[in-house]
């Protein structure tokens, strides 16, 4: 079983994409794996819905830990399990918290085991930049994604006015990569993300 790690900077979506991906894969519940820092592990059944209420926050690093669930992926006539992990947000520089530091340290660690790596970048951040631009952590993982197959781009946040800036920058600066514009609320452009991921396993 291949291994899926969504990765990207604080509240851009990570943890609704995995949420919604599971329910437009038809999914009704998921059991959630909470791998601890101390190597601890904890399983959690819950709804879609709970688990949007529960998992989901619009505060910066509600994700201390990585936490997997298992899904099923329709390869051609037939279907893939894939386990796909939600990590801690990354940040430029080094946070001040330990806490967090040791949970990025964690997502960090845990990306050369990854045989996918799903890239969130937030495009509506773009709306409040003059020129245009992305962070360095994000153009790190860029550059470092690029040179391993299995690398995916996700513009999330295309349902947010002035999105479009945000496309148009990603796709200007970097047209060697596979980018994805996507509504993690909306589940906009999941199934080009299902046919894309199918692929790699």
């Amino acid at each position: 079983m291949k291994n899926a790690l969504i990765i990207g900077q604080t509240n851009v979506g990570k943890t609704l994409f995995m949420i919604n991906f599971a329910s437009f894969l038809g999914f009704k519940k998921i059991l959630l794996k909470i791998s601890y820092k101390d190597g601890k592990l904890l399983n959690k059944e819950m709804s879609i819905e709970y688990a949007k209420k529960y998992l989901s926050s619009k505060d910066q690093y509600k994700t201390e830990h990585l936490q997997s669930i298992k899904l099923s992926i329709p390869v051609q006539k037939g279907k893939k399990e894939i386990k796909i992990y939600d990590s801690s947000g990354l940040t430029d520089g080094i946070h001040p918290d330990m806490k967090i530091r040791e949970s990025i340290l964690q997502t960090l660690a845990f990306l050369e085991d990854s045989d996918i790596i799903i890239h969130l970048i937030d495009i509506s951040y773009f709306k409040s930049i003059k020129n245009g631009s992305i962070s360095e952590i994000d153009k790190q993982l860029i550059t470092y994604g690029k040179g391993k197959n299995g690398y995916i781009l996700l513009a999330n946040k295309t349902d947010l006015p002035e999105s479009h800036l945000g496309i148009k920058y990603l796709k200007e600066n970097f047209k060697d990569i596979l980018i994805i514009p996507i509504s993690a609320l909306y589940k906009k452009g999941f199934e080009e993300v299902k046919k894309n991921v199918s692929i790699i396993i």
